[in-house]
């Protein structure tokens, strides 16, 4: 059984940061594609950033968070991270993260966790 789970998200003043962990079991963690998508209360959920499988050559963001979060990948832990600086309200959402054998900006992930919280004030 695949067990995404995300860990990290909290209550930040606007201009801070924070870093979201989401530990994998249950699958073979460097042959998969990790994500972190977000959702807003009354929105859809929205790509946020991607890290592609093994040795994370290669990396996306969205647009409204490139230059402030970071993605990275630690096989040896079975864990992916989102380092969030810079934090605005807008980024204010359920954080989840991802996984599937496909690096892709879309939605069609295999497996999801649950989310964690993350609330920024202004």
């Amino acid at each position: 059984q695949v067990l995404l789970v995300e860990s990290g998200g909290g209550l930040v003043q606007a201009g801070g940061s924070l870093r979201l962990s989401c530990a994998a079991s249950g699958l073979t963690f460097g042959r998969y594609a990790m994500a972190w998508f977000r959702q807003a209360p009354g929105k859809e959920r929205e790509f946020v950033a991607a890290i592609n499988n093994w040795s994370a050559s290669s990396t996306s963001y969205a647009d409204s968070v490139k230059g402030r979060f970071t993605i990275s990948r630690d096989n040896a832990k079975n864990t992916v991270y989102l380092q969030m600086n810079s934090l605005k309200p807008e980024d204010t959402a359920v954080y989840s993260c991802a996984a599937d054998l496909t690096f892709m900006r879309s939605q069609g992930y295999a497996y999801w966790g649950q989310g964690t919280q993350v609330a920024v004030s202004s």
